[in-house]
């Protein structure tokens, strides 16, 4: 039987897009995939992104944000930027793995009441879950 597919999600701080793809990714990806994720610039895992995942029945505050400089020694088949920044920043990684862009506003950038930028938060997570889900048809 073959390994898992690895798959790394990369975004600019590790602490809401590609926190929230990790968790989405190791759900939907029914244990067939070998899902990190991290950032250019790590910080923490922000609160809201942990809030909006627990909402869909996917806990991700035992997760921790990053660094990408973490994973350059490692193969994957699949690197996936979640922003422009990471996009342009990302490093090559050995293997002959695909990259993939998908351009997605930050979440940790809303403003407004905590209503408001919740808001904000999970419709990023359903962009971000409706990708995820497409790109496991596309691949399998």
């Amino acid at each position: 039987m073959p390994g898992k597919k690895k798959v790394l999600f990369l975004c600019t701080g590790n602490s809401a897009r590609s926190q929230m793809a990790e968790g989405l990714m190791r759900s939907l990806g029914a244990g067939e995939w070998e899902v990190q994720s991290a950032g250019i610039l790590p910080s923490f895992v922000h609160p809201l992104a942990i809030e909006v995942m627990k909402e869909v029945g996917i806990d991700i505050s035992h997760q921790s944000s990053k660094s990408v400089d973490d994973f350059l020694n490692q193969e994957f088949d699949y690197v996936i930027t979640l922003c422009d920044y990471a996009a342009m920043s990302c490093p090559v990684f050995p293997g002959s793995g695909k990259r993939l862009h998908w351009a997605l506003k930050d979440p940790a950038a809303a403003v407004g009441t905590e209503k408001q930028r919740l808001a904000v938060f999970r419709k990023i997570r359903d962009e971000i879950k409706t990708k995820i889900e497409n790109f496991l048809k596309s691949v399998s």
